[in-house]
Parts: C-alpha cells; sequence; structure tokens
C-alpha cells in the first residue's frame, strides 16, 4: 500500500510537470522574467499558507535556526535557490518562445547528466552502462546540433542548473516545505524590486484573468514539488528513476500534436539515441539490482 500511494504522488508530480508548458503559454503576455518572478513571489505566499494551515512554523523555525549554525549549508540553500531560479526562468523563456522540444530534450538529459556528476562529484562507481548510455545522450545532442546548426543551450541548461541543484541540496537535511519556502524566500525581494521598480507594466497591471493566473503560478509550482518529496520518500531510487521520464515524454507529446514544432526524421534520429541511452541505463540498473539481490539472498 505504501509503495502503490508513493506511485500516486510520483505520478502525479510528474504529470503535472509535464502539462506545465500549457500553463506558462497561456500567460504569453507577460515576460518571461516578470513570469518567473511572480512564481517565486505566489510559491513564497502559498507555502507560507501552507506552514501555517499544517502548523509547520515551528519546524520551519527550528530547521532554520540549525542550517543558519553552518556557513556551508546556508552557502548551500543560497545556491539551490538561484540554481532553481535559474532553471524556472529558462524553461519559462524556453517554453514562451515555442520551443518545447528544447525543454523536453533538457529533462531528457538531466537523469544521465546526474549519472556522471554521481561520478566526477560524488565519486561514485560509473558503471559500464552508464558510460554507454551517456555516450548515447551525447550523440542525440551532437546530432540535434549539427542538424539544426544551433548548439541546444537552453536544453543543457536546463538539465546542468537542475543536475547542480540536486547536488546542492544533497548537502542539506530540510524537509521539502522549509526548503522550498527558504529558497523562494531568499529570491523574492529580488523578484519584488524587479516588479515594482523595473518591470515595464509594474505589479500585477495585467487583466484580472492573467492576475490570478499569476497567482496560480505559485500553487503549481509548489504543489508537484511536494508530491515529488513524498513519493521519494515511499520509493525506490530505480522507480523514481522510471517516472522521470513521464515529463519530458508529455512534453514532446504537446511540442509535435499540440503545438505542432517540426518534427522530422533526423530529429527523431537524434532523439533516439537519446532514448536508447535511457533504455541501456534503466534496463542496465534493473539487471544490477536483481543480480545484487540474489548474491543476498
Amino acid at each position: 500500500m505504501k509503495k502503490d500511494s508513493g506511485l500516486l504522488y510520483g505520478f502525479s508530480a510528474y504529470i503535472i510537470w509535464g502539462i506545465l508548458p500549457l500553463y506558462w503559454k497561456l500567460l504569453g503576455e507577460v515576460g518571461s522574467v516578470d513570469v518567473l518572478f511572480y512564481r517565486i513571489f505566489w510559491s513564497l505566499i502559498f507555502m507560507t499558507l501552507y506552514l501555517i494551515a499544517l502548523k509547520k512554523i515551528p519546524l520551519f523555525i527550528q530547521e532554520v535556526k540549525e542550517l543558519l549554525k553552518s556557513r556551508r549549508h546556508t552557502i548551500a540553500i543560497i545556491s539551490a535557490a538561484f540554481l532553481i531560479s535559474i532553471n524556472w526562468g529558462v524553461f519559462i523563456y524556453t517554453v514562451s518562445i515555442g520551443q518545447v522540444q528544447q525543454a523536453s530534450l533538457g529533462y531528457y538529459i538531466n537523469p544521465l547528466l546526474n549519472v556522471l556528476a554521481g561520478a566526477f562529484y560524488l565519486k561514485e562507481p560509473l558503471s559500464r552502462q552508464a558510460k554507454l548510455a551517456s555516450l548515447a545522450a551525447l550523440t542525440g545532442v551532437v546530432l540535434l546540433t549539427i542538424q539544426t546548426g544551433v548548439f541546444p543551450i537552453n536544453s543543457l541548461l536546463l538539465a546542468t542548473s537542475f543536475c547542480l541543484y540536486g547536488l546542492t541540496k544533497k548537502q542539506l537535511n530540510l524537509s521539502a516545505a522549509t526548503s522550498i519556502t527558504l529558497e523562494t524566500l531568499i529570491i523574492a525581494p529580488i523578484g519584488l524590486i524587479y516588479l515594482f521598480f523595473l518591470s515595464d507594466v509594474g505589479f500585477m497591471n495585467y487583466s484580472l484573468t492573467t492576475n490570478l493566473l499569476l497567482m496560480g503560478a505559485g500553487i503549481v509550482t509548489a504543489i508537484p514539488l511536494l508530491l515529488f518529496a513524498t513519493a521519494v520518500k515511499k520509493l525506490s531510487y530505480i522507480t523514481i528513476g522510471f517516472l522521470q521520464y513521464i515529463n519530458p515524454t508529455i512534453m514532446l507529446i504537446m511540442a509535435i500534436f499540440l503545438f505542432h514544432e517540426p518534427y522530422q526524421l533526423p530529429q527523431f534520429i537524434a532523439f533516439a539515441f537519446i532514448w536508447l541511452g535511457i533504455i541501456i541505463f534503466v534496463v542496465g540498473n534493473l539487471i544490477d539490482t536483481r543480480h545484487k539481490k540474489r548474491i543476498r539472498s
């Protein structure tokens, strides 16, 4: 039952992340930087209400006090806040200019990039299938670059920023609610200064519908993060690895069939190398896990 509920939380989180491009498309009249800062500000408001409603303010204060005792951990949470802001900003911008495929590619690359980061930064052993998977993914990126003549900088920025965000978060022992609240709290003052004094439109000077959508951006940002944090506690990392590809797959399907972005044979071949890397990585991990279980038994 515990695993079943974990799957429900995990599926829910990744499905919401997969369809989020539809939400950002509704905010087409709002600039990408403005959307980013509204997303951060209203996420902070939502998380504050969440902490109050669930009576978690004392836990939040306690965790913050412990965090501030360590300079390294303080720098880590600040770094995490800026990294996730970069990730959100690049994602919103990429969707707003009609390049949902590039956003999808970024999140296909991310898990494989995590493997390399684990090997070179965390000194985790790099298995043969992980090497093959990374090589296949790299081949796909190179092919996409050659055929389009444009280096997929947005895709790599998305993958790299989220990978570094994950590495940074590994240093911290914070609850999901505290972490999300702190990350948005750190960036919110910068966002408010921009929205009040630098934005061409000003703060919330849009139509009622657009203002409501901007307020809702905080909800659609925070809820999948909370769902994901719950799923991680209930599921194995291999299962999470499977679920991780729901998000970019939904985005890719929407890019082709809903937004009608060009998708020809050369692009299919390039993405096929990405998918090949994913298959090698996932199947290899399954085989290794089963082998370890047999040894233990």
